[in-house]
């Protein structure tokens, strides 16, 4: 997953999306966030929301996202109250509405439009059918691959490859000695980062982090296959360095036609098409994530979302801010200020039946099939006890799945064989969830 996180502190009130309410006394709000294109395009956006509510002063304050995510989950745990907006993911927002740490999403005015939303992400942000934040942007994953280069050397892109297809393409199109390398993936360990990616490809394989009885199953002969083969593509048609590559890392590789093809975010498909920010934009091609032996949980979904903790000391302005960011509105007001490549993608059907949106994003259809398509409750092919693609939705897999992207990244390095890497990986996942009592529910 592309990392980013967002949270506002101290919000007064002035009014919602599509209506007015009575104006209070200044208040200042204070937004933390990594700065990311979408990102930074909503501060540019904030003298919109300025003018709108007049009463309301915005103020930002960029975090890496770890320590963001450090900061808000400490916050919103012991009820500290310091944050009234926070940004959260699909991953998050159920466990914590479970805890009871977010206020429900269930006043929201007509002109919102939630049944927008698009259903997978709006059911990813919620429990028990109620909403508990509202998505900012959302994304799945999608293969980008180097249109010129697969026609010099006579291949055809399926709408859906396999990893051996990607493998047979990767090894005729690396090419090291002009600057061109068969494939660009994460390596950079990280349960959102080559655990993002990782992990669905353990999905394509027909693999799962457990069974029904809650006993690990990294072991399992789709996890070797899929490490296998996730450290054929790095080592040998990659980039070097390559466990230093995130998904900014290799967005840019890739923009700079360094990379023959590319398995990552749909995020990165405007950013790609956009001949300012690409030198390979009028050569970019789209395909669906490869899968191996099935597509359940073969590509993933990510929400980046805005939330009102339960502490919040401001939840009516809160409110307020979390409308208008996330509004079909606010959609219309970038794509007026920035063009439609521009805007937050992934949220709103509407945005994929826009004219203008299609007309200068191919992609469209294929990002909006991923995103609907992806399936948090069936990721895998076989049955398991959790939801999530790309993440299981328990507070322990972020201790998981960090570890775990530690231990890929020593495969790939060659500091462990795989079935070293994979059988440390196995006992440090069955120990946690062992002790968090998975097995005995």
């Amino acid at each position: 997953m592309s990392t980013w996180r967002v949270l506002v502190k101290g919000i007064g009130i002035a009014g919602v999306v599509g209506c007015v309410m009575p104006a209070h006394a200044d208040t200042t709000i204070t937004v933390a966030t990594v700065n990311n294109p979408d990102m930074v395009t909503m501060q540019k956006m904030t003298a919109a929301f300025k003018k709108a509510h007049p009463d309301i002063n915005v103020n930002y304050v960029t975090l890496p996202e770890n320590e963001l995510r450090q900061k808000i989950t400490t916050d919103i745990a012991s009820g500290g109250g310091q944050y009234d907006v926070i940004t959260v993911s699909n991953y998050e927002t159920p466990i914590w509405a479970k805890n009871g740490w977010l206020k429900p999403m269930d006043n929201l005015p007509e002109s919102y439009a939630s049944n927008d939303l698009i259903d997978s992400v709006r059911q990813g942000l919620s429990a028990d059918g109620t909403l508990y934040a509202l998505p900012f942007y959302a994304e799945s994953s999608m293969t980008y691959y180097r249109k010129d280069l697969f026609s010099k050397a006579g291949l055809t892109m399926p709408e859906r490859p396999t990893w051996d297809q990607v493998q047979t393409f990767a090894r005729t199109l690396n090419d090291p000695a002009n600057g061109v390398y068969g494939i660009c993936l994460r390596g950079l360990p990280g349960w959102g980062q080559n655990m993002a990616l990782f992990g669905t490809m353990v999905n394509g394989y027909g693999g799962r982090w457990f069974d029904m009885d809650w006993q690990a199953q990294l072991t399992s002969e789709p996890w070797k296959k899929a490490a296998a083969m996730y450290k054929s593509l790095l080592t040998e048609y990659g980039p070097p360095g390559a466990t230093s590559n995130g998904f900014t890392e290799s967005e840019t590789l890739f923009a700079n036609g360094q990379c023959g093809m590319w398995v990552d975010s749909t995020v990165a498909a405007g950013y790609l098409s956009d001949p300012a920010t690409s030198k390979v934009a009028d050569q970019v091609g789209f395909a669906q994530s490869p899968y191996q032996t099935t597509q359940n949980g073969a590509n993933w979904l990510y929400v980046w979302a805005l939330a009102v903790p339960k502490s919040a000391p401001h939840a009516e302005a809160a409110q307020t801010f979390v409308d208008w960011a996330t509004s079909s509105q606010y959609i219309s007001s970038v794509a007026a200020d920035k063009g439609w490549l521009g805007v937050p993608p992934g949220t709103r059907t509407s945005t994929y039946e826009s004219d203008g949106y299609k007309k200068v994003a191919p992609f469209a259809s294929l990002v909006f099939k991923a995103i609907t398509s992806a399936d948090p409750n069936h990721p895998t092919a076989e049955p398991v006890p959790y939801t999530g693609i790309q993440f299981i939705s328990i507070p322990q897999f972020q201790a998981i799945g960090t570890r775990v992207g530690q231990l890929m990244a020593g495969i790939v390095s060659g500091q462990s064989t795989i079935e070293q890497g994979l059988e440390q990986g196995q006992q440090f996942t069955q120990r946690l969830i062992d002790r968090a009592g998975y097995g005995k529910k």
